[in-house]
């Protein structure tokens, strides 16, 4: 089974964290959540999300996938967090799936993961940093080798199946899908 962590800071954007940590749990595919601190965290637009653990405990572990969510300030947060710019060095250097959507593919940027990618943000995130070797991509979601990203809120449930896809096939995508009934 397909391991995944899930970062959770002060902040982030909780339709973007709930649907992919929802959506991944119905693939059968283990989802752990890990706040930054050992408090809860409470989301951009006040919801309260309980993280299964605290980082530091996470990092123990390997896993197959790290997403990061976006929104403001959690994007700050983690782009804020050396831990996480050390994970996503790890992740890409074994050659594991980094995915981030929203606000958050600047903290791929920022930890030089996106040098010579294809990728996509939140309309103005990227487009606004100095990333000469980026192509900057108004898709949905984009995926360019193991790195996976995706725009905004309204994109989350196309992410979660493009990282179901990745993960666990696309008879699994298919499955998830169906179920949710969408138009």
């Amino acid at each position: 089974m397909s391991t995944v962590l899930v970062p959770l800071a002060q902040g982030c954007e909780e339709l973007e964290a709930v649907t992919v940590i929802d959506l991944l749990r119905r693939a059968g595919i283990e989802v752990i959540t890990a706040g930054l601190d050992d408090q809860v965290v409470i989301a951009s637009h006040g919801t309260r999300l309980v993280p299964d653990t605290d980082l530091d405990s996470a990092l123990i572990r390997d896993y197959d996938m790290v997403v990061l969510p976006g929104g403001l300030p959690g994007a700050d947060n983690l782009d804020n967090d050396d831990r996480i710019h050390s994970l996503l060095r790890k992740m890409a250097a074994s050659e594991k799936f980094t995915a981030a959507i929203c606000a958050a593919p600047r903290i791929l940027a920022n930890a030089g993961l996106l040098d010579g990618r294809k990728a996509t943000s939140y309309p103005g995130v990227l487009d606004k940093m100095n990333l000469p070797s980026t192509r900057i991509s108004n898709q949905p979601v984009v995926m360019d080798g193991k790195i996976i990203t995706s725009r905004s809120p309204g994109t989350a449930m196309d992410f979660a199946l493009a990282l179901i896809e990745a993960l666990a096939g696309q008879d699994k995508r298919r499955q998830v899908e169906t179920a949710l009934v969408r138009p």
